[in-house]
C-alpha cells in the first residue's frame, strides 16, 4: 500500500509540473520547399552543376532509384547545413565483433592522427582492447584524441584514463557531472551521444555502437545489468544489437571538422585545424553521403528535421529500426499520415530495454499509430540499440540519434544520410532479417494488454521529455 500511494503521489506531482510546461517543439513544422539545383561536393570540392548532374544521373541508373531519388535529393539538397558529398564508399556493419575488426583494423592502419568520440568507453575486453591499440599509436608518434561523455562513462574508473593520458594521448571529458570540473559552459542534462571514429580523415565510423563488451556475442550484459530471459519465449536475452557503417573518401573530412568543433568547443588541447584535414581528398567509391551533427546548442535537431521531411514525402516505403522510440506529436503525426496516404510504414522496436520508462513511454503511442495503419514489430532475443531508417529504398540513414526527446532536444547526436538504391538495398535486406526475428503488434492484441502496463505507459509518457 505504501508503494502505491508513494507511486500516486509521484504522478500527481508529475502532472502538476508537466501542467505548467508544456512539452516543446523538437523542430519547427517542415514545409515543401521551393527546388533548387542539387549541390554535391567531391573529393575535390564543389563540381558544377553539369557535374553535379552526372553525379546524379549515376545514382538513378542504379536499379529501384528513378523517379523517386529526385525527389529526395531535392529535400536534402533544400536542408541547410553540411554538404552532400560523392565519391564516398560505405560499408553496412551490424554484427558487433565484426564491427570492432573493421575499427581496430583502421587504428592499426593508421599513419598520421585518430580522433574518438564516444558517449560510452567501459574498461572491459572491447575498451582495453581500443585503449591498447590506441597507446599503440601514441608510441609511434601519431596524434590520439579521445573525447568522451562524462554521464556515459561514470562506471568507468579513472585509472581507465589516467593511463591513456600517461601514454600522451589527449582526453577530454564531455560536460562533467561534477560543474567545478566543467571547461566549457555546464548543464547537467546536456550529453554527448555520438560515436565517431576518424583515421587519418580519410575513414570514419559512427553508428549506435559504443566502446563496450556488451555488443559482443560473447558478453550479453553490461556488469550492471542482470541476466535478461524473453518473457514470451523464454529464451535468454543475447548480446546487444547494432549497427555502425564505415564511410572511406572525401565525407571523412566533413566527420572531422564536427570532430573538432566540439573538442573545440569543450576547450580541449588546441588541435591544429591544417593538421587534421588532408590537403587532398581521396575519392573511394561512388555513394553520396552526408554528415548531419545535432546539438542543444541549435534551435531544432538537423536530424530529425532531415528525417521528417523524408518521411513527410515518402512514395513508397519508411522502415525504421529504433531503440529509443518516445516520438513527440509531430513525429507520430507524419507516420500516420504516410500510412494513410499509401506508404507502407514499418517499425521494428525493442521487446526489451536497458531504460524500461522509456520503453513506456514509446509504447503508450502504439494505439494511435496502429489505429492509422502503421505496423509495429518488437524485436526479440536481443537488446535492440540500433538507429536506421531507409525511406522509399533510396535515403538511408544510420547513426547515434533516437527518436526522443532525449535525442532530440538534450543531445549532442551524428548521422550519416546515404542516397541511393544500392546501399537502400543492402538497408531493406538488414530489415527484414530483423522483421523474421520479430513479432507484429496487432490493435486488437494492444488493446487487451493488462492494467498494470497501461499505469507504467501513462507515467512513462509524462516523464518522457526528460527520460
Amino acid at each position: 500500500m505504501t508503494s502505491f500511494r508513494a507511486s500516486c503521489s509521484l504522478a500527481l506531482l508529475l502532472i502538476g509540473l508537466t501542467a505548467c510546461a508544456p512539452l516543446p517543439r523538437a523542430a519547427p513544422a517542415t514545409e515543401q520547399r521551393a527546388t533548387k539545383p542539387v549541390a554535391i561536393e567531391n573529393a575535390r570540392g564543389p563540381v558544377s552543376p553539369a557535374r553535379s548532374k552526372q553525379i546524379v544521373e549515376n545514382l538513378k541508373s542504379e536499379p529501384g532509384a528513378d523517379p523517386i531519388l529526385d525527389k529526395h535529393l531535392a529535400i536534402e539538397t533544400a536542408l541547410t547545413g553540411s554538404p552532400l558529398v560523392a565519391d564516398n564508399h560505405v560499408t553496412l556493419l551490424q554484427d558487433g565483433d565484426a564491427t570492432y575488426k573493421s575499427m581496430l583494423e583502421a587504428i592499426s592502419a593508421a599513419k598520421r592522427h585518430i580522433n574518438l568520440e564516444t558517449y560510452i568507453v567501459e574498461d572491459d575486453e572491447i575498451g582495453r582492447r581500443f585503449g591498447d591499440a590506441l597507446i599503440a599509436k601514441r608510441q609511434q608518434g601519431l596524434q590520439v584524441n579521445l573525447l568522451y561523455d562524462s554521464m556515459g562513462a561514470r562506471e568507468t574508473p579513472a585509472a581507465f584514463f589516467d593511463r591513456l593520458k600517461a601514454a600522451g594521448i589527449r582526453v577530454v571529458q564531455y560536460n562533467p557531472i561534477n560543474p567545478f570540473r566543467a571547461k566549457a559552459g555546464w548543464d547537467v542534462n546536456e550529453r554527448d551521444h555520438r560515436k565517431l571514429l576518424v583515421v587519418d580523415g580519410e575513414i570514419a565510423f559512427l553508428g549506435g555502437l559504443n566502446i563496450s563488451s556488451v555488443y559482443s556475442g560473447s558478453s550479453p550484459k553490461r556488469r550492471s545489468e542482470p541476466p535478461r530471459t524473453d518473457e514470451k519465449t523464454g529464451e535468454p536475452v543475447r548480446a546487444w544489437r547494432d549497427t555502425h557503417v564505415r564511410i572511406e573518401g572525401p565525407v571523412a573530412s566533413e566527420l572531422q571538422k564536427i570532430f573538432l568543433d566540439t573538442w573545440t568547443r569543450q576547450n580541449g588541447p588546441a588541435l591544429s585545424t591544417a593538421d587534421y584535414l588532408p590537403a587532398k581528398r581521396q575519392a573511394r567509391g561512388k555513394q553520396v553521403v552526408r554528415a548531419i551533427a545535432s546539438s542543444p546548442d541549435e534551435s531544432y535537431s538537423t536530424i530529425y528535421a532531415a528525417l521528417m521531411s523524408s518521411i513527410e514525402h515518402a512514395e513508397k516505403d519508411i522502415l525504421i529500426t529504433m531503440a529509443y522510440f518516445v516520438p513527440d506529436p509531430q513525429l507520430i503525426g507524419a507516420l500516420s499520415q504516410a500510412a494513410r496516404r499509401g506508404v507502407d510504414v514499418k517499425l521494428i522496436l525493442p521487446r526489451h530495454s536497458d531504460a524500461k520508462l522509456v520503453l513506456s513511454a514509446g509504447r503508450a503511442q502504439y494505439g494511435q499509430l496502429l489505429e492509422s495503419g502503421v505496423k509495429l514489430y518488437e524485436r526479440r532475443t536481443v537488446l535492440l540499440h540500433a538507429k536506421t531508417a531507409v525511406i522509399d529504398g533510396v535515403w538511408s540513414t544510420v547513426g547515434s540519434a533516437n527518436l526522443d526527446w532525449r535525442s532530440f532536444v538534450h543531445n549532442q547526436e551524428l548521422n550519416a544520410v546515404v542516397l541511393g538504391a544500392d546501399f537502400g538495398r543492402q538497408m531493406q535486406e538488414a530489415f527484414e532479417r530483423d522483421l523474421a526475428q520479430s513479432d507484429r503488434i496487432t490493435l486488437e492484441a494492444w488493446n487487451k494488454r493488462p492494467v498494470g502496463e497501461r499505469f507504467s505507459e501513462w507515467l512513462g509518457q509524462l516523464l518522457q521529455y526528460w527520460l
